[in-house]
């Protein structure tokens, strides 16, 4: 990075996060300021910070990485949101203003008992505890790939920077910084895809350029064919994507506490509502993003493996030699990929169907040889290190940053992951205090503790959930894609405590018994069906949801007669 990278890139974080503080000091000095904030938010302010804690680093680093290999099918995992967003905004909102909850989970002990409370409580722990570690793994990656460092390091000085800002902001802090990471974020990731396509050769424009991606298959973005194992097509988007947004957005205190900071209900419908407007729209760009970068390689040479330190790694072992000789063959496949893709659009030109045809097929079958000649790359990586992980589409976007923004522009886009990092990391960590604090520490142990006891507990049992997350981000380079793995881990627990609210709002006659037994059973079914079958993972969401409701209508007649239906007092 150059003078001017840095200069822009501490500058514009340096001025966020300042702001964000500044804008908020003194008001975090009780618990409930704290966890809360001060309720006075407007719905700009609310919807930006939704936007910005679903967000994280992993969005921009990940998505466009899985747009160039998987193409803009992705997209269709959000169809069910804006329809998810409308519900949450119409039942969930009210109820929680009504009672004046500091987390979700509370309303399910006013409506059935404690035990179900902390049950749903801990499955939120549990996988949003476990996501904040591949929120912190990500922009790591950035830090150690940019500037060499080790990556376990990496980790543990990212997630104490993201701790410290945490704690010391509170929860206002964190919403009023958002915003403007947010406009960072959106900003950037403009800038970029126009410099890419500033930066194809100058014979090929905009439109070849997704001609050539669409010849390749990337321009796939809805899929009307019913597969329950192909996890993106427009009916597990539709389903399974609602299911999963109703729950995130109804149910995980990382989205609920951002909302309850408005200053009323309007501010956070409103604040709501705007986020389901906006947010397929944005991760329609970042996914495009991934796909311009997939042009501009079909004209350019791509690097071999977007994670440049494994091939340095692998050149100073024996297999160097045979790396050497799958390199000459990889250069040679990138010529006859570009000879073909200027082919194919010269044909496009010509109107002649049957030459585009046969072009078209030429392009798809240098594209399989290259692919072909990475695959045996990776193979030599594995041989060269064993255990190494070979999969690089997390590196393809930030490598492309690297190689080919201006000098001021990487600066930009390395501020918008840290700052999509940042924001992301910082409602995590704040909800899971929030939650531990509320409905653990305090209705367990201590329901007489003073106000400054309890802002001392909160900062410190946020500092916990920060040195879980840090542990855990040392097993995020175990898995696959980084977006996918986040949303897998959310599908697995989010349709169970959705379907313990659903219950508690329309089926008043099911009690705490029967929904807890309910919810236990449908947990372990969800997790059975993860480890066994390879469903899509979306639509866990419906079979977790759809479980929790049915046992819950069945189990009820079973149960004691005379149990409780739970105490309306907030405790």
């Amino acid at each position: 990075m150059t003078l001017l990278d840095w200069l822009v890139l501490i500058g514009t974080t340096a001025f966020i996060v300042g702001w964000g503080l500044w804008r908020t000091r003194g008001e975090s000095n009780t618990a409930e300021n704290y966890l809360r904030g001060s309720q006075d938010l407007r719905w700009p302010t609310i919807g930006l910070s939704v936007m910005a804690t679903q967000a994280s680093a992993i969005t921009f680093l990940s998505v466009p990485g899985q747009a160039y290999e998987d193409g803009m099918r992705f997209v269709q995992f959000y169809f069910g949101m804006p329809i998810a967003i409308v519900i949450v905004s119409a039942v969930f909102v009210p109820i929680y203003y009504r009672l004046n909850v500091l987390t979700a989970y509370e309303y399910l002990e006013s409506r059935f008992d404690l035990k179900t409370r902390l049950l749903g409580a801990l499955l939120f722990l549990i996988q949003r505890g476990l996501a904040s570690g591949i929120t912190i793994y990500a922009p790591a990656i950035i830090l150690s790939a940019i500037f060499g460092w080790p990556l376990e390091p990496t980790i543990i000085i990212m997630g104490g920077l993201v701790i410290l800002y945490t704690v010391t902001g509170g929860s206002k802090a964190v919403s009023q910084t958002q915003k403007q990471q947010m406009v960072v974020m959106l900003g950037g990731m403009a800038v970029a895809a126009f410099v890419i396509v500033w930066r194809l050769p100058e014979h090929v424009s905009f439109t070849r350029a997704v001609d050539v991606a669409g010849a390749l298959g990337r321009m796939n973005v809805v899929s009307f064919d019913l597969d329950f194992n192909d996890r993106y097509n427009f009916w597990s988007g539709i389903t399974g994507g609602l299911f999963l947004s109703l729950s995130y957005f109804g149910t995980d205190q990382s989205q609920v506490g951002r909302y309850l900071t408005g200053r009323s209900i309007t501010e956070s419908r409103l604040g709501l509502l705007f986020n389901g407007v906006l947010k397929i729209p944005m991760q329609f760009l970042i996914l495009f993003v991934g796909i311009l970068v997939f042009a501009f390689y079909q004209f350019t040479a791509p690097p071999l493996f977007f994670n440049d330190t494994l091939r340095a790694r692998v050149q100073t072992t024996a297999h160097a030699g045979e790396l050497a000789a799958v390199e000459s063959r990889w250069t040679q496949a990138q010529a006859d990929k570009r000879a073909a893709a200027d082919q194919y659009l010269a044909a496009r030109e010509s109107g002649d169907g049957s030459a585009e045809q046969s072009a078209r097929e030429r392009l798809q079958a240098t594209a399989r040889t290259a692919e072909g000649i990475r695959k045996e790359a990776k193979a030599v990586v594995s041989r060269a290190l064993p255990g190494v992980e070979t999969k690089d589409s997390d590196y393809i976007f930030i490598s492309f940053v690297k190689d080919w923004m201006p000098s001021g522009l990487v600066g930009l886009l390395i501020c918008v992951i840290l700052a999509a990092a940042m924001s992301s990391i910082a409602s995590e960590l704040t909800a899971l205090g929030a939650t531990t604090t509320v409905d653990f520490y305090r209705r367990l142990f201590r329901r007489e503790a003073s106000d400054r006891h309890m802002l001392v507990a909160s900062k410190l049992l946020t500092v916990f959930w920060g040195l879980v997350a840090v542990a855990f981000a040392s097993f995020a380079s175990l898995l696959d894609n980084l977006i996918q793995a986040v949303n897998i881990l959310g599908s697995i627990f989010y349709g169970t405590v959705l379907g313990l609210f659903l219950v508690a709002f329309f089926l008043k006659h099911v009690r705490g018994h029967a929904v807890f037994l309910a919810a236990v059973l449908s947990q372990g079914t969800v997790i059975a069906l993860y480890v066994t079958t390879k469903i899509g993972y979306l639509w866990y969401n419906v079979i977790g949801c759809a479980l929790v409701v049915v046992l819950g209508l069945l189990l009820q007649p079973f149960m004691p007669r005379g149990e409780p239906a739970g105490s309306s007092a907030r405790t």
